[in-house]
């Protein structure tokens, strides 16, 4: 029960922040390119209680987290937070712009992550304390949260934003012919997660991410 809770208490604070400044940035770019939907909804803000999703932000990490302290193993910890209302139509370009509003999730979910590399490296390099290993944990799983979202997000299947962005960057009508898998686009998620093809997918992408921020900061 000990090291549920602590796992529990590394984690949050990372889940909580990747998950709700994802949604965030889609909703304050597609505002910048002339859609004020989001912004209308009031979802363009940092109070991450107004993008919690009770199962994508809580039940699903949570289960995760909870079957990974209990029995051990290495799953995928993902999750999701409350969509962000984006009415493609209303965007000044539609097409093009829908490529800035799809990668704004991502990007940001790459910012978070130097920003934990950052203080994994501070807390390497400060004097050792009974913060230092909390701190370094924790920053760690702000790393591995974030390369989650952000290498998760980019795969191409729509509506994750990869797919989105693959449509904005396609001839109109094979664009038009590929968006058209969007409905099917969760029962794939799902089939990928359950047969395990998602996790050989992303794990040597994100043991290269991680390998290229341990080169950067040098840790």
């Amino acid at each position: 029960m000990d090291s549920l809770i602590s796992t529990i208490a590394i984690w949050a604070l990372p889940v909580l922040l990747a998950i709700t400044l994802h949604e965030a940035a889609h909703g304050y770019v597609a505002r910048h390119f002339g859609d004020p939907t989001a912004d209308l909804a009031g979802r363009i803000t940092l109070n991450p209680f107004k993008h919690i999703d009770p199962v994508g932000t809580i039940l699903v990490p949570g289960a995760i987290l909870t079957l990974s302290s209990l029995f051990g193993g290495g799953g995928v910890l993902f999750g999701w937070a409350k969509p962000v209302p984006v009415d493609f139509s209303r965007l000044r370009q539609p097409k093009a712009d829908m490529l800035w509003v799809a990668a704004a999730g991502p990007f940001v979910n790459f910012v978070m992550a130097i920003g934990w590399a950052v203080l994994f490296k501070v807390a390497l390099s400060t004097p050792h304390s009974v913060y230092t290993i909390p701190m370094m944990k924790m920053a760690d799983a702000g790393i591995q949260i974030n390369a989650v979202l952000m290498l998760l997000n980019l795969l191409p299947i729509p509506p994750l934003d990869g797919g989105r962005i693959a449509v904005s960057l396609l001839p109109h009508r094979l664009a038009w012919k590929y968006s058209r898998i969007e409905p099917y686009g969760f029962p794939i998620l799902l089939v990928l997660l359950f047969t395990g093809v998602l996790g050989q997918l992303l794990w040597p992408m994100m043991a290269a991410f991680r390998v290229l921020l341990a080169t950067l900061f040098g840790f």
